[in-house]
């Protein structure tokens, strides 16, 4: 297989492998392009995820204070208790969430294969 013909945003030559019978690669062939602006802008996107490390931190703090406030007696034990399902149903929604959106994307990114894969099939055969 041959090297790609594209010109990188450096000016230098890209090295990445061409697409069978075709002198660029997917990220410089110009029938791709559609599927490169989607794929980059879902790559802003995954910021949007809500950033579960961070947010699941904050849970965690907040678990945290509710038992040492509840522990001092600061907050009654049963009201602490529904404080407590309260956040763990946040953060199971959080979780839920978080999956159903790596589903979308995995689901995209099998499609836009499924796609380059039948492209390349009809260019083979």
């Amino acid at each position: 297989m041959s090297s790609c013909s594209g010109i990188k945003a450096d000016g230098g030559r890209c090295g990445a492998q061409a697409i069978r019978d075709s002198s660029w690669c997917f990220n410089h062939h110009p029938e791709y392009e559609e599927q490169r602006r989607r794929r980059a802008s879902r790559g802003g996107r995954r910021g949007g995820r809500g950033r579960p490390v961070s947010e699941l931190g904050r849970l965690q703090a907040r678990f945290e204070e509710l038992a040492e406030q509840v522990l001092e007696g600061k907050v009654e034990k049963s009201v602490g208790a529904v404080v407590g399902q309260l956040l763990n149903g946040a953060r199971a929604c959080m979780a839920t969430r978080l999956k159903a959106v790596e589903q979308e994307e995995l689901i995209e990114r099998l499609e836009e294969l499924e796609s380059l894969m039948e492209t390349r099939r009809r260019g083979s055969a």
